[in-house]
C-alpha cells in the first residue's frame, strides 16, 4: 500500500508540473487580470453601490473562468496523454489502472485548489473581508467537483469536445435545476395534465440526481451575510460524495476500456 500511494504522489507531481509546462497559472493569472480591469469598468459605470457591483461582477465571473478553464485543462492533458500513447505506456508499467487514475485526480484536485485560491487573492483586493475566505473554501469545493466530472467525461468520451459539452451542460443544469424545479411546480400551470405532472415528476428525479451547484459560491455571501459552519459542512458533504461517485464511475470506465 505504501509503493502504491508513493506512486499516486508521482503522478499527481507529473499532473502539477504538466500544468507549469503548459502555462496555465499564466493564463489563469492573465484573465483573472482582464477580468479585474473589467470589474473596475463595471465599478465606474454604476451610479449607485459601486462596490457591491464590482464584487458581484468579479466573484461571478471569476467563478465561470475557473470552472471553464480547469474542466478545459483536464480534457487536454488527458486527451494529449491519450493520443500520444502516454496512458498505455504508463499502465504497461508496474501500476495498476487505479493508481493511475487517482494520481491523475489528486494532481487535478490541487490545481482545482490553486486555482480558487488565485480567484480568492483577486476577490481580497476588491473585499477584505472574511467571507473571502468562505467564498474561497465554497469554490474550491466545486472546483473539486469540476475536476472528478472533467476526468470522468474525458476517460468515457476521450474526445475533448464532448467531454467539455457534456461537462458544461450538467454544471449548467445542476446550477439552475432549482429554478427549473420551482417553475415546475409553478400554480400557473396547470397540473391536472398529464404532461405537466411527467416534467414535474422528472424535474423532481434530476433534482435528486444532480448536486444543488445553486449553493456553492454565492455572491450574497461577499455582499450580505457569510455562510455558516453548517452550510460548508453541506456543501463538503455533497462535494465529496459526488466525486467520489464520479471516480467510481471512471474508475469502471477506465478498467471496462482495452487499452
Amino acid at each position: 500500500m505504501p509503493l502504491l500511494l508513493k506512486k499516486i504522489a508521482i503522478i499527481a507531481r507529473f499532473t502539477l508540473l504538466e500544468a507549469l509546462r503548459t502555462r496555465l497559472p499564466w493564463i489563469a493569472l492573465t484573465m483573472a487580470g482582464i477580468l479585474f480591469v473589467a470589474s473596475l469598468f463595471v465599478q465606474h459605470i454604476a451610479i449607485a453601490e459601486t462596490t457591491r457591483m464590482q464584487s458581484g461582477f468579479l466573484a461571478a465571473s471569476l467563478r465561470l473562468l475557473t470552472v471553464f478553464v480547469l474542466s478545459l485543462h483536464v480534457a487536454a492533458s488527458m486527451v494529449r496523454e491519450f493520443n500520444d500513447k502516454g496512458v498505455e505506456l504508463l499502465l504497461a508499467l508496474d501500476l495498476p489502472r487505479a493508481g493511475y487514475y487517482l494520481g491523475r485526480f489528486a494532481g487535478f484536485a490541487a490545481i482545482a485548489g490553486a486555482l480558487a485560491l488565485l480567484a480568492g487573492a483577486v476577490m481580497l483586493i476588491v473585499i477584505q473581508s472574511s467571507a473571502v475566505a468562505w467564498w474561497t473554501i465554497s469554490l474550491a469545493l466545486e472546483l473539486l467537483l469540476v475536476a472528478a466530472l472533467a476526468l470522468f467525461c474525458v476517460i468515457t468520451f476521450v474526445q475533448i469536445m464532448p467531454a467539455i459539452s457534456f461537462v458544461l451542460a450538467f454544471y449548467l443544469l445542476a446550477r439552475a435545476i432549482s429554478a427549473v424545479r420551482l417553475l415546475s411546480q409553478s400554480p400557473l400551470l396547470s397540473p391536472s395534465e398529464w404532461s405537466t405532472r411527467a416534467i414535474a415528476w422528472l424535474v423532481d428525479a434530476l433534482a435528486w440526481l444532480l448536486p444543488d451547484l445553486s449553493r456553492f459560491t454565492l455572491t450574497t455571501w461577499l455582499v450580505d451575510d457569510t455562510p455558516g459552519l453548517r452550510t460548508l459542512a453541506f456543501l463538503a458533504m455533497q462535494s465529496l460524495l459526488y466525486s467520489a461517485l464520479l471516480v467510481c464511475a471512471g474508475l469502471y470506465d477506465l478498467y471496462r476500456k482495452s487499452l
